[in-house]
């Protein structure tokens, strides 16, 4: 669009006037704004893989100090267009300018070496090297073929107090948790003064106060000039730190939108093609006896003190709390991956003691993880054998010790078909697809066992709205079934709509509970908050 592009440029220099003095803006920068070209401008871009057109006709302008969002659903090709611009892909068709400059990529290197970095959700870090030699691999400093260790670890502490990430150097990175390898990969991405940066998803498995910190740094690099690229699917974060949104569909460029004024709505329609329905189903609850119930368990790693909470047939019950704050553990304590010390675990009528998944799998109990990549997946093996796996002891899918083939493969068929999984090819790789059908594919393993309760953790954790609206209405469809469910989540919304019981966890206890007719907002986050201390506090 003319006028937004005229509109974008007229922001960008009246935003290098207002920071003039602090602003790092290189002299390419300022002469593409004053030329009235992008930084980046790509035009027709396609890309094509077997039997997938991953992209066509993309297209986008990026310029300098703006926060560019790509929104659409999954599988819509943001990732692929973000692999262009990286040089992790080469395009099979199209344009690509740089500074007004014709550019063609041919690796992540080469990308790098025209000041384009890129933050992915899958980390490139090796877990046994620390964070100094992570920070700089590939990059060491040194002569002679010998690696200068005090310059080195100079580079990375430098690299961190810039950002104000405070993480141990000699620290083994596979020792951290995930947000602080987060901050290992941007402080990594960042050595290489990119002028281009991208960010796909890099709040997915950061708390509040972490999304805060990193929306700060994000502001830094802003006032520095540095274009940023942006993928996210929260709504809130696209109002918070958005100044543009591109939205693509089926691969396709559709529009691009000044973030101040697009509502949600119209950028939900604009991303699905479709008018913005109810995202949750109606759910009818019939509460009946109790399936499961958990009274005064502690776990050995002492994560939960006296927890107890219950489960009864035809209903939903959410475990809300804030990151760290336990919930997750409990989910994981009910299917026996957390060691109890003390209390006790009824299910289905039977007292359990000494829990394993296979034992739970058995009973009817099923477990969705939150971390469908490392915990939930085979990656490299084709998703006919991921939904299968769970199921593959039942006489509906083995016999003799021997794999009825033609009835896994029916069945698995219609699983897939029943979470709409998007392209469905039942030889693909799991790898290769989105997060968002990489989630439904975690979950049809779980239908595809008769299950009576079912512990879904973080169901649509990276997950866009048009896969979220069909992720509730399959355990809407469950429980109408007569399965019950455990709804782990730090998604509000999610526990408001969707629960007809809340628990509230913190600190590894539970603090509130919650009947159907006082589920509300407010009490649910003072639960939350209710005495935490400063160094107590976690977020969502």
């Amino acid at each position: 669009m003319a006028s937004l592009g005229e509109t974008t440029m007229t922001m960008a220099a009246a935003e290098l006037r207002f920071r003039d003095g602090v602003m790092d803006v290189s002299a390419a920068d300022a002469a593409a704004l004053a030329s009235g070209e992008p930084l980046l401008r790509m035009r027709n871009i396609g890309k094509s893989f077997p039997g997938v057109r991953a992209l066509n006709g993309a297209r986008l302008d990026l310029w300098p100090g703006e926060v560019h969002v790509l929104f659409g659903e999954n599988g819509a090709g943001k990732s692929t267009l973000i692999n262009v611009i990286a040089g992790v892909l080469t395009p099979d068709e199209g344009e690509m300018h740089l500074f007004g400059e014709p550019l063609r990529l041919t690796s992540v290197q080469n990308a790098r070496r025209h000041g384009i970095a890129a933050m992915f959700q899958e980390f490139s870090l090796a877990p046994h090297l620390t964070v100094a030699q992570n920070l700089v691999l590939g990059n060491e400093p040194g002569r002679f073929g010998l690696i200068n260790s005090r310059r080195a670890r100079q580079i990375a502490e430098q690299a961190l107090s810039r950002y104000g990430f405070e993480l141990p150097l000699d620290e083994e990175v596979g020792n951290l948790g995930r947000a602080e390898q987060q901050m290992v990969e941007m402080a990594k991405a960042m050595l290489t003064e990119p002028r281009i940066l991208i960010l796909d998803e890099p709040t997915a498995s950061l708390s509040e106060k972490e999304t805060e910190a990193l929306f700060d740094t994000v502001r830094q690099l802003k006032a520095r000039g540095v274009a940023i690229v942006y993928i996210t699917h929260r709504m809130r974060e696209i109002q918070a730190i958005a100044d543009r949104i591109t939205i693509m569909r089926d691969g396709s460029y559709i529009d691009s939108l000044l973030a101040a004024e697009a509502g949600e709505d119209q950028l939900i329609e604009l991303m699905t093609g479709r008018k913005h329905g109810d995202l949750y189903p109606s759910i009818s609850h019939h509460a009946g006896r109790t399936l499961l119930r958990l009274e005064n368990v502690s776990s050995r790693d002492g994560m939960l003190q006296d927890v107890s909470i219950e489960l009864r047939e035809g209903e939903i019950v959410g475990l809300a709390g804030l990151v760290g704050c336990g919930k997750s553990e409990i989910g994981r304590a009910c299917f026996g991956l957390v060691p109890l010390a003390a209390g006790s675990l009824q299910f289905n009528g039977e007292h359990l003691t000494r829990l394993t998944p296979r034992e739970m799998l058995g009973r009817g109990l099923g477990y969705v993880t939150s971390d469908r990549r490392h915990e939930g997946l085979l990656l490299q093996r084709s998703t006919r054998e991921n939904i299968a796996l769970a199921a593959l002891p039942l006489r509906s899918f083995s016999w003799a010790g021997l794999l009825r083939l033609g009835r896994e493969r029916r069945q698995v068929q219609s699983l897939a078909e029943r979470m709409h999984l998007r392209p469905l090819n039942l030889k693909a790789e799991a790898v290769n697809y989105s997060g968002g059908n990489q989630q439904k594919i975690v979950i049809a393993r779980a239908l595809a066992r008769e299950t009576k309760v079912l512990i879904v953790d973080e169901p649509t954790v990276g997950v866009d709205v048009g896969a979220r609206a069909e992720i509730y209405k399959a355990l809407a469809n469950l429980v109408h079934q007569g399965c019950s469910i455990v709804l782990i989540s730090s998604d509000m919304p999610e526990i408001l709509n969707l629960c007809n019981r809340v628990y509230v966890v913190k600190d590894g206890r539970v603090v509130d509970h919650l009947e159907h007719h006082e589920i509300d907002e407010e009490r649910i986050l003072h639960g939350f908050f209710h005495e935490a201390s400063d160094s107590q506090e976690h977020n969502l």
